[in-house]
């Protein structure tokens, strides 16, 4: 099942993460998705996530496509200009990747080439009008294509931004330019994301909460300091402070996080950064394990 038909059968969806390597071994990432078939929708393949360089996005996505899963191509601004980004987009839907997740991209400043020239000769709006066109058989020059890609394209949102006005505006104007879902940054205030969601549902797209499953106190307050949009609660934090075994706490926080919302939004979008194999133990935790593999 596509990730588009997943959504439009009204049921809870789950995405969840697999990174390229620092290499041309494909071989652990092909194994990460194998230990989440059957278990999400979707699986995203991040593009030089933090401003790493890994082996490409398109490449990872064709090998995912081979072995059978569900592909999510990331597309950031930071690395190409719109001549590269049609191509790339163009080369993704020839292999029959259809789904397309728009990003501006971390700067390259906090990745290990931060001497690098960053292009961002788009921004992510700009990167959903760009896609849009080209799903109406034309690319953004005006020319006419010769194949149209067929493509089911989302974007990003942060819910607690501050200020979130701004955010709100952005979220508008992706909706304007062509995004059919959003996928949220990592999110673990229930109250505060339901208040995003009561805005969110004026609009025609389907939103996938995203999560974090936390491993350490330390690792909740790096976030803290470091990733600007991410807010987790002190009483989290305390709650992984206390605990004997924090990895079993962090499954237990995006678990419980995952039923206090699952009510307000169409899915959710899970990041285990490196441990996807907690993943399945999440989905077990909140009671998705076997609702995902029907």
């Amino acid at each position: 099942m596509s990730l588009r038909d997943a959504f439009e059968s009204g049921r809870f969806v789950v995405t969840s993460e697999v990174g390229p390597p620092k290499g041309t071994d494909v071989a652990e990432m092909l194994e990460t998705a194998e230990l989440l078939r059957g278990r999400v929708d979707a699986l995203n393949v991040t593009d030089n996530q933090a401003a790493v360089m890994r082996l490409c996005t398109l490449a990872a996505c064709v090998h995912l496509v081979n072995a059978g899963h569900e592909p999510v191509y990331q597309v950031t601004c930071r690395d190409r200009n719109r001549l590269a980004i049609q191509s790339d987009i163009l080369g993704a839907a020839s292999f029959g990747i259809a789904n397309v997740l728009a990003l501006t991209g971390d700067h390259v400043v906090v990745g290990d080439h931060p001497e690098a020239k960053a292009v961002f000769d788009l921004e992510s709006v700009q990167l959903l009008e760009v896609i849009e066109t080209l799903t109406k058989g034309t690319d953004f020059a005006g020319k006419e294509l010769h194949g149209t890609p067929e493509l089911y394209v989302g974007a990003v949102v942060t819910p607690d931004a501050v200020p979130v006005k701004p955010q709100l505006a952005k979220f508008e104007k992706k909706i304007e330019a062509g995004a059919r879902y959003f996928q949220t940054q990592a999110v673990y205030d229930p109250e505060s994301f339901k208040s995003f969601m009561e805005l969110a549902r004026h609009f025609d797209v389907k939103v996938l909460a995203g999560i974090v499953v936390l491993r350490s106190a330390r690792m909740a307050s790096f976030m803290n300091r470091n990733i600007p949009g991410i807010t987790v609660p002190d009483a989290l934090i305390a709650e992984l402070e206390a605990s004997e075994d924090p990895t079993r706490t962090g499954i237990e926080i995006a678990a419980r996080f995952i039923n206090d919302v699952r009510d307000v939004c169409d899915g959710v979008h899970i990041m285990a950064v490196g441990a996807e194999h907690l993943v399945p133990e999440v989905l077990e935790a909140a009671g998705l394990a076997q609702e995902v593999s029907a």
